[in-house]
């Protein structure tokens, strides 16, 4: 025992020489103590040193010792051979100070040994190989299998941690990856091309080999091992099933089962959704997948339906896209014809051939079409009256063409009648009515009462829209038809179009009226010949002749009238800085009897403009400014010479184009300006200038600088645009005054202008941001003591003129008295 401890006690003496031997770190007084020490750890290796109290000599240890812990005499605690974790984790052990007869004397007390890990086993698949199956079109990211390692190093530290990972897939298609496993669960499921691409015809089963990384897969020592998963692609059942057929106003129990879906594992939740959002769907599912209808259908109603299907897992999600499902409703025999109208009127001529077609007579049927539940039958079941006999039409069986069946049929026999038509389908039958009007044909002219109006004549000022003269043709046809309706119109004489012809449709007498203006000058006589005709054409062999046409002659007078102008407005343009007596336009004007015209001016306010009274030719009579009015009106008057002298107007407007004739100047009154006194740094303020001149001219333009050389030091002026500057002050130094400050501004014009502003700027004491200065210190404002002498002398003004006032009125009192002696006042008192 002595030999196999001297090593310790050689490395003990190591400990303490080194410094680590002190009290409370490697040796100490006996009591509980826990100890961590990893495992595989060369043996013999010292534990700690516990010291006993007199009359303890020696110490004895018990528990797990697993005789691999030991203790000497001088209380070295020690172990024997390397510690595995994974045989036992942790030593509990008592350890007891004995004296020198073997008794205990002090403890025992509890000594813990935990047995840290150290990554010395590698993990371990529990299966060589894994077979699992998976379904076509499964959702990606959902597990279908799982592989499963073990590792024996402690889960707790990364020497347990297992990292999963697929190495192999075969076949591979494109280096595309169809599977995908969790890298700390071993679950694997379909990648997003997995669930779209997987097709087990193409590529029936898969092999993968999977690897296991021990200290979560980080690092180079990690220990790994290799499992082989064979797949096997199943067809995917979740699809839509075949279109539904279901009979319409079934009289079946319901609900009937019409279909299934299925997904492709046990547990899926089904729900339907309602596509079409009627407000009472008639179909639900089951959780079996089976889909039901709720309730008879009606295919007149709808006659398809469409909704969908839905699988969801636990959670709610959708297990795939939802499946479409088509209900077509087949149709029964159940509805009968309906006539298309309570009455259908058709119409006939009175001379249509036996054969022609009168119209067409439909009726409709609300079950499906082209089937043999609505295949409709056409009958005619009555005719009334029977005059001039019966059966005088026919009606196609099928089409429903309505034809003549015997003779041409003439108004004076009966102009109406009434047929009663029988439509039938497979099981029904409707009685539908029919009206047939005999309508007259247009085989009579229009003729004039009257060929010939005679003459008339007229003044060329005739009012427009004055009857002048009244018509009258006569049609024999049927009254208020298109065969004895009568149009006029002129078709001789009147090639301006001056005349109309309007007719009255109850008595069909025509209205001449004046459309346009009559002319003297151009057509002072004239021929007018009308034609009477019918809006319908006239049937055949029946021609128009002579007693369809009348005529009168017009004849004009002359009426003297004023000269006309070829407008009404007359505009030209020039610059604003023309020359007095530049021509500016030109107006002229004629007049109808070819009398001369004089020319004038009329509104000319201002006196720009004159006018040759021969030519129309309008001159600038004095300088003109746009600036002032920019499109100048004034009125021209042409007035004939000899005649009536009768006259017309016309407007002359004159637009005058812009010319930089015009300074720039401040755009608003800038009054008010100040700065509080004193400066505590230098100050600016924003001004803005403008230009009377057009403003898209010179705009952007504007320069700005000091008016005198001498404001320099204290006085700088910066652009900030074209129509804004900045008065700025450069220092602090100023007196509590106004400053008056000369702006100089020039407009770059062609030619330019340059001018002069003036801004005033107080410095003043400032109270609450606003402006101060003591009222004996303002400019123009008197003082307190002035203002009091003022008031004073203007009190003594008005006593003074008060004062004269009533001394006058004593004087004027007193000469009244003398002048008038009978007067009450002016009697002596008596005593």
């Amino acid at each position: 025992m002595a030999s196999t401890l001297l090593p310790c006690l050689c490395l003990l003496t190591l400990y303490l020489a080194s410094g680590y031997g002190q009290e409370g770190k490697f040796s100490g007084p006996l009591k509980p103590m826990t100890f961590s020490i990893f495992e595989g750890q060369e043996p013999s290796q010292i534990i700690f040193q516990f010291k006993a109290n007199s009359p303890a000599v020696s110490f004895q240890l018990t528990g797990e010792t697993d005789d691999i812990f030991m203790i000497e005499g001088d209380g070295l605690l020690y172990y024997t051979r390397a510690l595995d974790r994974e045989t036992r984790a942790v030593h509990h052990l008592q350890l007891a100070a004995l004296d020198s007869h073997g008794s205990i004397v002090e403890g025992p007390v509890p000594i813990t040994i935990e047995v840290k890990d150290i990554n010395d086993n590698r993990p371990m698949f529990l299966q060589s190989r894994y077979e699992g199956s998976v379904r076509q079109n499964s959702r990606p990211g959902k597990p279908f299998m799982y592989v499963n390692a073990t590792d024996l190093d402690d889960p707790a530290t990364p020497n347990g941690q297992l990292f999963y990972q697929i190495v192999i897939q075969l076949p591979t298609v494109n280096n595309v990856m169809y599977f995908q496993i969790n890298n700390k669960t071993g679950a694997i499921s379909l990648t997003q091309e997995g669930s779209q691409e997987l097709d087990p015809v193409k590529n029936p089963s898969y092999n993968l080999v999977v690897s296991v990384k021990d200290m979560g897969g980080q690092s180079e020592n990690s220990f790994s091992d290799t499992t082989s998963v064979d797949i096997t692609v199943r067809e995917n059942i979740w699809k839509a099933p075949e279109p539904v057929e279901i009979t319409e106003n079934s009289t079946d129990p319901h609900p009937i089962r019409i279909t299934q879906v299925q997904w492709n594992d046990p547990g899926a939740h089904y729900s339907l959704t309602n596509k079409e959002k009627l407000p009472q769907f008639p179909f639900s599912i089951d959780q079996e997948g089976n889909i039901y209808v709720t309730r008879p259908l009606d295919r007149e109603e709808k006659d398809s339906h469409v909704f969908f299907a839905s699988a969801k897992d636990e959670n709610g999600r959708l297990l795939a896209f939802p499946l479409e499902i088509h209900v077509k409703v087949i149709d029964i025999n159940d509805n009968p014809p309906t006539c298309p109208s309570k009455m259908t009127v058709f119409e006939v001529q009175e001379n249509e051939i036996v054969g022609s077609s009168i119209g067409f007579f439909t009726a409709r049927d609300m079950d499906e079409a082209n089937t043999a539940n609505s295949i409709l039958k056409y009958r005619l079941a009555d005719q009334t009256p029977k005059v001039p006999s019966d059966g005088l039409f026919l009606i196609q069986e099928y089409e429903g063409k309505v034809q003549l069946g015997k003779q041409s049929l003439k108004k004076q026999d009966n102009p109406q009648y009434n047929l009663t038509v029988e439509v039938s389908d497979k099981d029904f039958k409707t009685l539908c009515f029919v009206q047939v009007n005999v309508i007259d044909i247009n085989d009579q002219i229009p003729i004039f009462e009257v060929s010939d109006y005679g003459n008339m004549t007229l003044p060329e000022d005739a009012a427009i829209g004055s009857t002048i003269l009244v018509i009258q043709a006569t049609d024999a046809d049927e009254p208020f038809t298109g065969s004895s309706k009568i149009l006029y119109k002129i078709v001789q004489g009147d090639a301006e179009g001056r005349l109309e012809v309007t007719t009255d449709p109850q008595t069909n007498a025509g209205y001449v009226k004046i459309k346009k203006p009559l002319d003297f000058e151009t057509e002072p006589v004239t021929s007018i010949v009308f034609q009477a005709e019918n809006p319908e054409p006239l049937v055949p062999n029946v021609m128009y002749n002579a007693s369809s046409f009348a005529s009168f002659k017009l004849f004009v007078t002359d009426v003297n009238e004023v000269p006309v102008f070829p407008q009404l407005i007359f505009q030209a343009k020039v610059s604003e800085d023309a020359a007095v007596g530049t021509r500016v336009g030109n107006v002229t004007a004629r007049d109808p009897e070819g009398l001369p015209v004089s020319y004038s001016l009329s509104g000319d306010k201002r006196g720009w403009l004159k006018i040759d009274s021969v030519t129309g030719e309008i001159l600038s009579a004095a300088p003109l400014d746009r600036e002032t009015e920019s499109l100048y009106r004034v009125r021209v008057v042409a007035t004939e010479i000899g005649g009536s002298s009768l006259s017309s107007t016309a407007d002359f407007h004159l637009a005058l184009t812009d010319v930089n004739d015009n300074p720039p100047r401040l755009a608003k009154d800038y009054t008010g300006l100040f700065f509080c006194h004193p400066l505590s740094s230098p100050e600016s303020l924003i001004f803005e200038v403008t230009d009377d001149d057009q403003q898209s001219l010179w705009r952007s333009q504007f320069t700005f600088a000091l008016g005198r050389e001498s404001l320099q030091n204290d006085w700088e002026v910066s652009k900030i645009n074209g129509t804004h500057a900045r008065l700025s002050t450069k220092h602090t130094n100023f007196e509590e005054r106004v400053y008056e400050i000369p702006i100089l501004l020039n407009d770059k014009g062609q030619p330019p202008m340059e001018g002069t502003v003036v801004l005033s700027v107080t410095f003043c004491k400032c109270v609450e941001g606003s402006c101060f200065r003591p009222a004996g210190s303002h400019d123009g404002i008197p003082t307190v003591g002035m203002a009091v002498g003022i008031l004073l002398t203007t009190f003594l003004v008005i006593g003074v003129i008060l004062a004269v006032v009533f001394i006058r009125m004593k004087k004027d009192e007193g000469k009244d008295n003398i002048e008038n002696p009978k007067s009450p006042e002016a009697r002596p008192l008596r005593s």
